[in-house]
């Protein structure tokens, strides 16, 4: 095999040529490497900051608390409820109500409607504020009455104002209950 010089000069270089671009790929899979382990490094102390900022609030948080705890022991005397002490219901609630004292504020009294004389209570005709007619009936669309069949007066206002003037003596409801005397 009979090679010239120029050949073998543009093989060397070839060879030199090919030998940079292999060491280059070996640095850059290096580098590529050790960046990631900086990655992998900084993952990890981001981590550890959080868990040691929670560490920290935690010891702070039970100091305190430990803290409180004493104080309330030995200054005020508190002590955490026990599951005897809550209320289950209103039942409870109302048994656990004391009288009136003398000279108290008087109880918040509810207004009540007097059903015992066995009329029938549903909603009054409701009526239209744009044409005044009574809404509900056959040429309406269904509104106004959950029964369509039973027909209502309108209220007057001076039958309100009797309404609303009766004591708990005359009416039967809700007004009168509940009030200690």
């Amino acid at each position: 095999m009979n090679l010239t010089r120029d050949r073998m000069h543009t093989i060397g270089w070839g060879m030199a040529l090919s030998m940079c671009f292999g060491v280059t790929m070996v640095l850059t899979f290096c580098v590529n490497a050790v960046k990631q382990q900086v990655r992998l490094a900084d993952r990890q102390i981001v981590q550890l900051q959080r868990e040691t900022t929670f560490l920290e609030t935690e010891f702070e948080a039970r100091a305190s608390h430990e803290r409180l705890q004493a104080y309330n022991a030995t200054e005020l005397g508190y002590e955490a409820p026990l599951a005897a002490q809550f209320i289950g219901d209103e039942r409870q609630l109302a048994a656990v109500d004391m009288p009136r004292h003398e000279g108290g504020p008087t109880p918040i009294r509810v207004a009540a409607v007097d059903l015992s004389a066995g009329e029938a209570r549903a909603l009054p005709a409701m009526v239209s504020p744009l044409t005044g007619k009574v809404l509900g009936g056959d040429d309406d669309q269904g509104g106004g009455h959950a029964d369509s069949t039973t027909r209502h007066k309108p209220l007057k206002p001076g039958d309100l104002g009797a309404r609303l003037s009766r004591t708990a003596d005359q009416s039967h409801g809700i007004a009168g209950r509940g009030t200690r005397e």
